[in-house]
């Protein structure tokens, strides 16, 4: 069947910047000024502003970002990096990258954000840092971990990919701990044309030694300080973020309003657990992920209804088979794990029509109803 509604719409974005970003892809192209450069230091400065904090580093993918921030902040090999169990395995890959060892916990069963508790539980003398999750578009309790890393000497760094422009009554998001790491892979809230990411700091000792590894580990041309590693952000991706940027917040409340209406819509249906808003959060719905039970079947017929879904993540990432030498078992983390069979995301982006939710909420009604 054609599909009705996709699960992502990322062609409606870029038309909707193309005139403004054509002509200076002309002007790059003719110049051949592609790494680096005015656009890469302009977009560093604006995104910086955005967010609130007084450094950022633009880099070329989240996963490069995460394992940059885990350097910079003395993360080596052996020293343990604390996280949620539900997130992408991204968070964990960067940290194994360095040697280090991923050690996951729980989530809270309202939002599925890192549950503080089980954190300071988990915490052992080789912790090092703490990794907390800005899951869907929300921000996660980092005012609750604080204390924790306090009273352990532990470093914060989030995992900020999926929450550009979130925010919570402590702060926006990426700018709450030490340092956080984000993407722009094209599907984020800002998203490139390709791959690109981010280092945020507020501490300038940190964004120095980033910026240096990144590029080779070297500041001076020839010059190398240490082990770093190619990982810069091209101009032809700074262009595409600073305009989306400038957007950003118009496309957040697009995707607010978009989440009030599938309360609206999905709220009579039985059998259907919408999300739920962390209190003092201002979610900016990357996903909009639903429960519900029979979801591979509910996601079979949505698909054979030309309604575009997704699963984020089916698998809790200490289940998953690159991390069976760690040896987590099934049942370890009770919320994560029945959490990973019930989450069926949702179409969510900024162009999402009225009629386009309707058509949703009326196939997943079918759908749910014709269980059993």
């Amino acid at each position: 069947m054609t599909q009705q509604v996709p699960f992502l719409d990322l062609a409606a974005q870029s038309a909707e910047i193309a005139e403004e970003v054509l002509p200076t892809w002309r002007v790059q192209f003719e110049s051949a000024n592609f790494v680096g450069g005015p656009e890469v230091a302009a977009f560093e400065r604006e995104f910086a502003d955005y967010i609130g904090v007084d450094h950022v580093i633009g880099v070329s993918n989240g996963t490069d970002a995460l394992e940059l921030a885990f350097r910079a902040t003395g993360v080596e090999a052996g020293d343990e990096v604390i996280m949620p169990a539900n997130t992408f395995i991204a968070t964990a890959e960067a940290v194994s990258r360095i040697g280090a060892v991923p050690v996951f916990v729980d989530v809270d069963s309202d939002c599925l954000l890192i549950d503080a508790g089980a954190v300071e539980a988990a915490v052992t003398e080789r912790t090092r840092a703490i990794a907390p999750v800005h899951l869907y578009g929300q921000t996660a309790a980092v005012e609750s971990l604080a204390p924790i890393a306090d009273k352990h000497g532990l470093v914060i760094i989030e995992d900020a990919a999926q929450s550009q422009g979130a925010s919570s009554h402590a702060g926006r998001a990426g700018a709450l701990g030490r340092v956080a790491a984000t993407s722009f892979y094209p599907g984020k809230n800002l998203g490139a044309a390709g791959d690109a990411g981010a280092v945020l700091t507020d501490d300038a000792a940190i964004a120095a030694v980033v910026r240096n590894m990144a590029a080779h580990g070297s500041s001076v041309k020839y010059v190398h300080d240490r082990i770093g590693m190619n990982a810069r952000l091209d101009a032809v991706q700074a262009t595409v973020l600073r305009a989306k940027l400038r957007r950003l917040e118009g496309w957040n409340s697009a995707r607010r309003a978009a989440a009030v209406r599938y309360g609206m819509l999905l709220g009579d249906i039985d059998g259907v657990e919408t999300p739920r808003t962390r209190e003092g959060n201002i979610d900016v719905w990357h996903l909009y992920v639903v429960q519900l039970d029979e979801r591979d079947r509910v996601a079979e017929a949505l698909t054979a209804a030309g309604i575009g879904v997704g699963i984020h993540y089916p698998t809790p990432v200490h289940l998953t088979a690159a991390y069976a030498g760690l040896g987590y078992r099934e049942g370890q983390f009770p919320v994560a794990e029945a959490a990973a069979a019930r989450i069926l995301s949702l179409p969510m982006f900024p162009h999402l029509t009225e009629e386009q939710q309707v058509l949703v909420a009326d196939a997943l009604r079918q759908a749910v109803g014709h269980g059993g």
